[in-house]
C-alpha cells in the first residue's frame, strides 16, 4: 500500500464520541516464570487486564478490541466477563506490538476516528489520563499523541526522542538504546492515541530490523512523523501511572500503588485506616463511613463492610458481608455474613455459609461452618459448629461441638438448637439432633437424641434430668 498524504478530514472526525480502543494482552510474560498469562496476574485483587479495561470506562468508545495470544481461553473469559462488548483479535505468533495492532484492521472496519492503544499489563493508568490524552489529541488535531512520564530511573523503559520544537521523533527501546539515549529521563508509557488512517498506513511500512526481531508500534509513529504528520506527547502528572509490570517485583509495586490509591479514597470518604502500610484492601471492597480498620487486616474479593465497624487487627475477610457496628478481630472470615453489632474473635474462623444474626457472638477459638447463629446467641469459646441452625438467645458452653459428619456415608447432617437453649461445657451434639426451646445439657453430655422443649439432659449418652421452667 502506498503512503498517502495525511488527510485533514480524518483528523476532523476524531471526537471523543468516535473513539476506539485496542488493549494489547497477548504477551507471554516470560520473566514471571508462570503458566498463568501475565495479564491475569492480580494487583489489588483484580487481574491486570481488568485494571486496563476499567481505565477505559470514562471514554465514550465505539468499540473495544483486545488482542489475545498466550492463554487465549483464560484471557478471553476474563475480558468478556468484565466487558462482554469487547472484540477479541488473535495474535497467534507473538511478533511485537506493531504486528498485534496490525491484526486489528478488520475489527476496526467502519471506524473513522482516533484509536487509543494501551498495554493490558498497565494497571496503574488512570481513566482521567486517558480522557486527557484523547482530548489533547483531538484539540491539537494530531496524527499521533503519546503519553509519557519523567522518571528518576528510566531503566527498562523506551526513551522518548524529540526535536528542537518538542515534537516526537523517536522511541528507542532499552535493548536498542545508546549510552546517550539511556541518559534521557522521559519515557514512553506504551499508551498511544493514533488516527486510524495514518496508523494502518504506517504499519505497512515498519520492519522488524531490531534487536528483538519484532514489529514495534512506536516505529509506526516515526513513519508518520517522517511523512509530515503532527506527533505530540502528553506528560503524565504522576509517573506512577506508567508502571510497567514485567516481573513479580514490578507486580508487587503496582499492587501497593493501587491499594494505596484506594485506601486514600476510603479515608477521604470517612474510613479510618490506622496503618495503611500494613493494611491490604482490594480495589472494589466497600467500607462504610465511621469504620476503623486496624493493622494487618486483609479485605478481599467481593467483601462489603458497613458503617461504624471495627475490623482487625490481624483479620482476613474474603467475599463476605459485615453489617453496621460489627466487631471482627484476629479472625479469618470467608464467604460469611456477619450481622449488625455482632462480634467475632479473637482467633475465630467463619467458613462459607456462616450467618451471624444481630448481636450474635463467635468468640475465642471458635470455628463455624455452614451455620446460622440467631440474634443475640453466643458461641463464646473453643467450639466447632457445623451445619447447624441456632435460634435466638442461645448460649453454647465452652467446648461445644456438632458431630455433623458420617464417615461411612460421607453425609453431613443438621443440628437444630431452638430459641433460649443452652449447652454445658464439652457438649457433643451428634447430628441429626434437635434441642428444643429453652432446653439444656449438662457438662460433658453427648446428645444423640432430640431434647424436648424445656428439658435438661446429662450424661453419655445424654438422658433427661429435669424440666426447665420456661420464661413467659
Amino acid at each position: 500500500m502506498g503512503f498517502e498524504s495525511l488527510p485533514r478530514s480524518a483528523f476532523d472526525q476524531s471526537t471523543l464520541s468516535d473513539l476506539a480502543a485496542i488493549v494489547l494482552a497477548a504477551g507471554q510474560g516470560k520473566r514471571f516464570k508462570s503458566q498463568t498469562p501475565k495479564v491475569l496476574h492480580r494487583a489489588a485483587g483484580r487481574p491486570l487486564i481488568h485494571h486496563a479495561l476499567r481505565a477505559l470506562d470514562e471514554l465514550n468508545l465505539s468499540r473495544v478490541i483486545v488482542v489475545v495470544g498466550q492463554g487465549r481461553e483464560e484471557v478471553a473469559a476474563a475480558v468478556l466477563g468484565l466487558r462482554p462488548d469487547a472484540t477479541l483479535v488473535d495474535q497467534t505468533e507473538l511478533a511485537g506490538t506493531g504486528d498485534a495492532v496490525r491484526r486489528c484492521r478488520t475489527a476496526l472496519e467502519g471506524h473513522v476516528g482516533a484509536v487509543i492503544i494501551l498495554p493490558g499489563d498497565a494497571p496503574t493508568i488512570r481513566p482521567s489520563s486517558l480522557r486527557s490524552l484523547a482530548e489533547q489529541h483531538e484539540k491539537t488535531e494530531a496524527a499521533v499523541t503519546l503519553l509519557t512520564a519523567r522518571l528518576p530511573d528510566p531503566t527498562g523503559y523506551g526513551r522518548v526522542i524529540k526535536d528542537a520544537a518538542g515534537s516526537l521523533v523517536g522511541i528507542v527501546e532499552e535493548a536498542d538504546a545508546t549510552v546517550d539515549d539511556r541518559a534521557i529521563d522521559e519515557v514512553s508509557s506504551g499508551v498511544w492515541c493514533f488516527e486510524k488512517v495514518a496508523l494502518f498506513e504506517a504499519l505497512e511500512k515498519i520492519t522488524n530490523a531490531n534487536a528483538q526481531g519484532e514489529y514495534y508500534l512506536p516505529d509506526a509513529a516515526m513513519v508518520i512523523a517522517g511523512r509530515g504528520g503532527d506527533t505530540y506527547t502528553m506528560t503524565a502528572d504522576d509517573a506512577s501511572e506508567i508502571m510497567g509490570v514485567n516481573d513479580r517485583a514490578q507486580l508487587a509495586s503496582a499492587d501497593r500503588e493501587l491499594r494505596n490509591r484506594y485506601m486514600q479514597e476510603l479515608a477521604a470518604a470517612g474510613v479510618t485506616i490506622i496503618d495503611p502500610n500494613t493494611t491490604f484492601i482490594d480495589d472494589g471492597v466497600d467500607v462504610g463511613v465511621g469504620t476503623t480498620i486496624h493493622p494487618l487486616t486483609f479485605l478481599e474479593g467481593s467483601t462489603r463492610v458497613g458503617r461504624d465497624c471495627s475490623i482487625g487487627p490481624s483479620t482476613r475477610i474474603i467475599d463476605s458481608i459485615v453489617e453496621n457496628g460489627a466487631d471482627v478481630t484476629f479472625a479469618v472470615v470467608r464467604g460469611a455474613h456477619i450481622g449488625p453489632s455482632a462480634t467475632v474473635g479473637p482467633f475465630a474462623s467463619l467458613r462459607p455459609g456462616t450467618r451471624l444474626g444481630p448481636g450474635a457472638k463467635a468468640g475465642t477459638f471458635v470455628e463455624i461452618k455452614g451455620s446460622i447463629v440467631g440474634e443475640g446467641s453466643k458461641v463464646p469459646h473453643l467450639s466447632y459448629i457445623g451445619d447447624a441452625e441456632i435460634g435466638r438467645d442461645v448460649n453454647l458452653g465452652a467446648g461445644t461441638i456438632t458431630g455433623n459428619y458420617d464417615s461411612e456415608s460421607k453425609a453431613k447432617a443438621t443440628t437444630i438448637v431452638e430459641d433460649g437453649a443452652f449447652t454445658g461445657s464439652d457438649t457433643v451434639l451428634v447430628a441429626p439432633v434437635r434441642l428444643g426451646k429453652g432446653s439444656g445439657t449438662g457438662a460433658g453430655s453427648v446428645v444423640t437424641k432430640d431434647v424436648a422443649d424445656g428439658e435438661v439432659v446429662v450424661g453419655v449418652p445424654a438422658k433427661p434430668m429435669r424440666k426447665r421452667k420456661m420464661k413467659g
